[in-house]
């Protein structure tokens, strides 16, 4: 099973950082620095108020699909024809409670004009996500890592032509933005939906109301868990936007997301890992094979990443928000060595928040996830208003590691895990020489990136010698021959 999971690590890792790095950092800062911080918060605000209730799009049917087809491939051909005439029924509950939560709020009609297309692009997301949940419960790793990087290769194209293309005069629109991301969407889902329909063996749509009743109630735990981790990661925007005075606000919410994208990017990573891990997990459960081995692999791999990125990210967070940015580079610089502290935490839930969701602790879950959107909703409630943007930030850092922290401990519970007190004195080993190694890199070059990559290469190497990366260890993984 170690196999299978580095060898499709490897492939989907490679896909992705291929692509979405030049997305994230070419066109949606190209974006931002086009429209100015104050448009881009605009928009981002509203970007981030649909998502608080995108759980109603899914309603935790992509989690429970991906871990029911898991262990039940045969069920795929009976569930996909019900299932999406579900996916489009709560498609328009969704638009309907997010516009009138949209109202309530005070959102002017500029903003309601926004939303709707964000609307329906949060629908076709969400779909993609749901076929893709299929193409993965089949083990179609390959097939899942291209789908996986698909929409994004259509909005470089788009975007960029739009961007630097010269073909009209007017400047950037964030519009253009939001209509880039539409038509890249729907391309996907329909591709993604002709491989599902074939491997369903699809005829027609059947609408069954006792089936309807049934998936609710059994992917209801899964979408709780989504609601509830969906508000305390993506409703810091939302309160800086409502708790300071407009223009502020908008401002201040375009500084957060200045910040927040070198963290969405990286999180693509740690994200990737549950991709894979979420069915492996599932399958290995119900037969009853031994996690510790994958789980220590997959942690092992992340924290390096996380570890590395995190404190590099601290040490040359004015230097790299000085190289993305044209305007607030300081401000962004204060909330992005915070936050990005926070990927440590992040990483560790794709892991251990992915072996519970396998496992079925949906319950434990939920109370954690519930704890964390209070901690994040009352910090941000008592610091915004002081500190701004880095108030948020705090906020954030704050609820991803109690919400992490918890979740090994419960892992450590349900699965019987001993303590490994070396292997955790090494992790604490690393921690510590990449802190020094940020501070002394620092020093050696007049040029911060000749020092940055010296940093990179003393961590990877740092990381070789404690033989948390053991090279030889993966090829031979990759080399053996594995049934599953």
């Amino acid at each position: 099973m170690k196999k299978k999971f580095l060898s499709n690590l490897i492939l989907i890792l490679f896909l992705n950082l291929l692509i979405k790095p030049f997305w994230i950092l070419g066109i949606d800062r190209g974006v931002q620095n086009a429209v100015g911080a104050s448009e881009y918060g605009f928009y981002f605000v509203i970007f981030n108020f649909s998502f608080l209730f995108n759980i109603l799009l899914d309603f935790g049917i992509t989690n429970f699909n991906n871990r029911n087809i898991a262990q039940n491939n045969q069920l795929l051909q009976k569930h996909f024809s019900s299932i999406v005439i579900i996916k489009l029924f709560l498609a328009v509950v969704f638009t309907i409670i997010t516009f009138t939560a949209g109202i309530l709020i005070g959102f002017s009609s500029e903003q309601l004009k926004l939303l709707a297309f964000l609307c329906f692009n949060q629908f076709l997301l969400s779909f993609i996500l749901y076929l893709r949940s299929n193409i993965s419960g089949l083990l179609m790793f390959k097939t899942e890592s291209i789908l996986s990087v698909l929409d994004r290769v259509l909005m470089v194209v788009i975007c960029g032509v739009l961007l630097w293309g010269n073909i009209t005069h007017e400047k950037f629109k964030i519009a253009w933005f939001v209509y880039s991301q539409t038509t890249a969407y729907l391309i996907t889902a329909i591709i993604a939906m002709l491989i599902v329909v074939k491997k369903a063996e699809f005829k027609r749509l059947n609408w069954n109301w006792p089936f309807f009743v049934m998936i609710i109630k059994r992917s209801f735990p899964f979408a709780i868990l989504v609601l509830l981790m969906t508000f305390y990661n993506r409703i810091d925007s939302v309160m800086i936007e409502r708790l300071l005075p407009e223009n502020i606000g908008t401002e201040q919410a375009g500084i957060y997301a200045s910040a927040y994208r070198l963290l969405d990017a990286s999180n693509m990573i740690a994200y990737l890992f549950s991709v894979l891990l979420l069915p492996l997990f599932s399958r290995m459960i119900k037969d009853k094979e031994p996690v510790l081995h994958v789980v220590k692999l997959a942690f092992t791999l992340l924290i390096i990443v996380s570890v590395i990125v995190s404190f590099g990210s601290c040490f040359y967070s004015t230097e790299l928000m000085n190289l993305l940015y044209k305007e607030h580079v300081e401000q962004s610089a204060a909330v992005f060595r915070l936050i990005m502290f926070g990927y440590i935490a992040i990483s560790s839930t794709y892991i251990f928040g992915t072996l519970l969701t396998a496992n079925g602790n949906l319950k434990e879950l939920n109370l954690v996830a519930g704890g964390g959107m209070i901690i994040n909703f009352l910090v941000n409630l008592i610091l915004v208003p002081e500190l701004l943007a880095v108030g948020s930030a705090y906020a954030s850092l704050i609820a991803q590691f109690a919400t992490a922290i918890v979740q090994v401990f419960l892992v450590k519970k349900f699965f019987k895990l001993e303590t490994n007190y070396w292997y955790i004195t090494t992790i604490v080993v690393f921690v510590g020489g990449v802190m020094l190694i940020n501070y002394f890199s620092k020093m050696v070059f007049d040029n911060w990136i000749f020092n940055f990559l010296l940093m990179l290469v003393a961590s990877v190497l740092l990381a070789t010698i404690l033989k948390l990366l053991n090279i030889r260890g993966f090829i031979k993984i990759l080399k053996s021959k594995e049934s599953f």
